[in-house]
């Protein structure tokens, strides 16, 4: 007789006080925690906005667009609560405020709810309620961790809160409740103020949820009177109040929250018992991090880091993580530059020489493709290390195109839809898309199978990892794509073809053989990179970083 399942948890992770304080890694943390204790663990990203998904939004805008092996465009923490649990999250995981309404309506003109007005409360949080609980099957989770995007307070999450008060209301034992705060430290004060913090907490309250955990966000550790302090004023215990203060690397916080017991306590309010107690390959990852005593100097190249007088880096996230982890693998730590493609445009490639290798990462348009074909030809003239990912591999094929077959006017049709040698051109079908405005989730995404040319760097920094697997699955998200019809004088100029799509339609990575790393992929390897099993090709990219630093030294 086939034993009956136990009811799923729910762990509801909600802000307090400003955005940007790490409720994405926190879920993720918990999440990692929990897994570490012997439970099949699974997130979901709840996000308050109108679009459908992430991918219509500029990334300055919203930080990076993370998308699932199943083909979803979502928010950048469910790149995260794939790194830090190790295992591929589903489309069932993800959900916006658009999303909820889109499949209200279509259920209200399709007669499912059989007649009944449907209005905001009840229909909504129910929607809510029920694709929670269709992505715990999916997943079949024990552990299922909540993130609700914003913070309490806005009028845009409070549908989300709802449906998690709902959820309690319902099975109380099974629902719990974090919420990630920030408290800070006026420079002119010097004291660590706690009251932002209460009225968060008060204002979860008027959305009739009591937290049982508290998360203190803050530049230094939470000290004892304060901890007191936000226990009596919030109304929970003080070992539920957890010091959460600023760290090197993010890797580093289920470590953090474990010297406060946060497991354990977790554990004990759901009156389950931990059936391992085991962090130690993420604790050696993160040693191994700390003890690297090298260091290299990459260069990243792209034009989503400026907004307003500010420079942010998080429509890189998967990007910038996935060096990192390679670093931990080597065993050297990362030092990175954001350089702007217009910059280069302006003020040309002089300052290229001091990094041991460069990455152009994702991009669209024709904003700052020039300065991307510029910093290209740098390195590929001067040997540095190259890698191209998805736009930085079309923008090497434009370069080596320009400089080395002699078609000067080479370009993309998505920076000059008249081109007269169109390298990189528009994928089929993808032209009736745009000319009828569907831009939405219509590009070709998630896992696809490469095919890898065999005697390529391609091919050798899979094997390290596949063995002589010839066939691997990776990530996409494009529209364009290289031309087939120049793939001839391109490879009789000394364009390698290292990856393809099975049939040999789609070309999926390029690479110049007698260069230390010059490699372009159309795919997004960075995606499906995790700090405890790095992606192959960004191990290899900082080895050869690290090792062409070493012999410049000597």
């Amino acid at each position: 007789m086939k034993k009956k399942k136990k009811s799923t948890k729910y762990i509801f992770v909600v802000g307090g006080v400003m955005s940007g304080v790490g409720k994405g890694i926190t879920t993720a943390s918990i999440g990692c925690i929990l897994q570490s204790r012997g439970y099949d663990v699974s997130a979901i990203k709840i996000d308050p906005y109108i679009n459908v998904d992430a991918g219509t939004m500029n990334p300055v805008e919203h930080g990076e667009v993370f998308v699932t092996e199943d083909g979803d465009e979502t928010d950048q923490d469910i790149g995260n609560y794939e790194r830090f649990l190790n295992k591929n999250i589903c489309r069932e995981n993800y959900m916006t405020t658009g999303r909820v309404y889109q499949s209200v309506i279509q259920k209200e003109r399709n007669l499912e709810y059989k007649g009944k007005c449907v209005q905001v409360v009840p229909h909504v949080p129910m929607e809510i309620r029920d694709r929670i609980k269709k992505a715990v099957e999916k997943s079949d989770s024990e552990i299922m961790v909540i993130e609700i995007g914003g913070t309490v307070g806005e009028y845009e999450n409070l549908l989300f809160l709802e449906a998690a008060r709902f959820m309690h209301l319902e099975n109380p034992s099974d629902v719990l409740f974090v919420i990630v705060s920030y408290l800070p430290i006026p420079a002119k004060v010097g004291e660590m103020k706690t009251k932002p913090t209460q009225h968060a907490v008060r204002s979860l309250n008027a959305a009739g949820i009591q937290p049982d955990f508290i998360i203190a966000r803050s530049r230094v550790p939470l000290d004892e009177p304060r901890k007191k302090k936000i226990a009596v004023h919030c109304n929970v215990s003080r070992e539920d109040v957890i010091s959460a203060p600023d760290i090197d690397s993010i890797y580093e916080v289920p470590i953090n929250f474990e010297k406060d017991g946060f497991g354990d306590n977790i554990l004990k309010k759901f009156k389950l018992r931990a059936r391992k107690k085991d962090l130690n390959d993420w604790k050696k990852m993160v040693e191994k991090t700390k003890k690297a005593k090298d260091e290299i100097f990459i260069g990243m190249v792209g034009k989503y880091f400026t907004t307003g007088d500010f420079c942010l880096t998080d429509s890189y996230v998967s990007v910038i993580e996935a060096v990192k982890h390679a670093g931990a693998e080597v065993g050297c730590k990362i030092k990175f530059d954001w350089i702007n493609s217009g910059d280069i445009e302006k003020g040309g490639t002089r300052d290229l020489g001091k990094y041991d290798g460069i990455i152009v990462p994702q991009g669209w348009g024709s904003r700052g493709s020039e300065g991307k074909i510029k910093t290209i030809e740098y390195c590929r003239k001067n040997k540095k290390p190259y890698f191209g990912l998805c736009y930085g591999m079309q923008m090497a094929v434009i370069e080596f195109a320009r400089n080395v077959c002699g078609l000067k006017d080479a370009n993309t049709e998505e920076a000059n839809t008249g081109t007269k040698n169109p390298v990189i051109h528009i994928m089929p079908g993808q032209k009736e898309l745009l000319a009828k405005k569907q831009y939405g989730g219509t590009i070709r995404l998630g896992g696809w199978p490469c095919k890898i040319s065999k005697g390529t760097h391609l091919a050798k920094a899979y094997a390290k990892k596949f063995g002589k697997e010839e066939v691997v699955s990776e990530r996409h998200r494009h529209r364009y794509e290289f031309n087939n019809a120049y793939q001839e004088i391109l490879e009789k100029k000394g364009l390698t073809i290292s990856g393809t799509s099975p049939d040999g339609k789609i070309i999926e990575a390029i690479e110049i053989s007698d260069h230390p790393f010059f490699i372009g992929t159309q795919f997004h390897p960075e995606y499906i990179s995790r700090p405890l099993d790095p992606h192959p090709l960004f191990v290899e990219f900082v080895k050869v970083c690290k090792s062409l630093r070493s012999k410049k030294k000597k």
